[in-house]
C-alpha cells in the first residue's frame, strides 16, 4: 500500500521539480543555472529534463500554468521563498481535487 504522503515524495514533487526545470529551460536557463536555482546536482537537472526521473504525473492545466509563472518568477529573480512556492502547486493539486494521476502512456 502507497500513502497519499508517499505518493508527494516519490511522484509529486519529482514531478513539479522535472516541470520547473523544463519550463526553466524555455526561459533560455542553462542546466548549470537551474541546479543553482532548485538546489541540486546538475546531473539530477539531466535526469528530470531526460524523463529519467520525475516524469509520472500528468498535471492539469491550472498546475501547469502556475509551474509558468514560478519558471517565469524564477528567471526574473522574483522569488523569496521557493519552498513556499513549490509546496503551494502541490497544495494546489490536492485543492483541485487532481488525483496524482500517473502516466500512463509512459513506460
Amino acid at each position: 500500500m502507497k500513502l497519499p504522503c508517499q505518493m508527494i515524495v516519490w511522484d509529486v514533487l519529482p514531478a513539479i521539480r522535472a516541470a520547473i526545470a523544463e519550463e526553466l529551460v524555455n526561459c533560455g536557463l542553462s542546466q548549470q543555472e537551474i541546479a543553482r536555482e532548485l538546489d541540486m546536482a546538475p546531473s539530477a537537472v539531466s535526469q528530470y529534463l531526460s524523463k529519467k526521473r520525475g516524469y509520472r504525473i500528468v498535471f492539469d492545466d491550472d498546475v501547469k500554468q502556475s509551474i509558468r509563472m514560478l519558471a517565469e518568477d524564477m528567471k526574473a529573480d522574483r522569488v523569496d521563498n521557493l519552498e513556499e512556492r513549490i509546496c503551494s502547486i502541490c497544495q494546489q493539486m490536492r485543492e483541485g481535487g487532481q488525483q496524482c494521476k500517473k502516466d500512463e502512456t509512459k513506460k
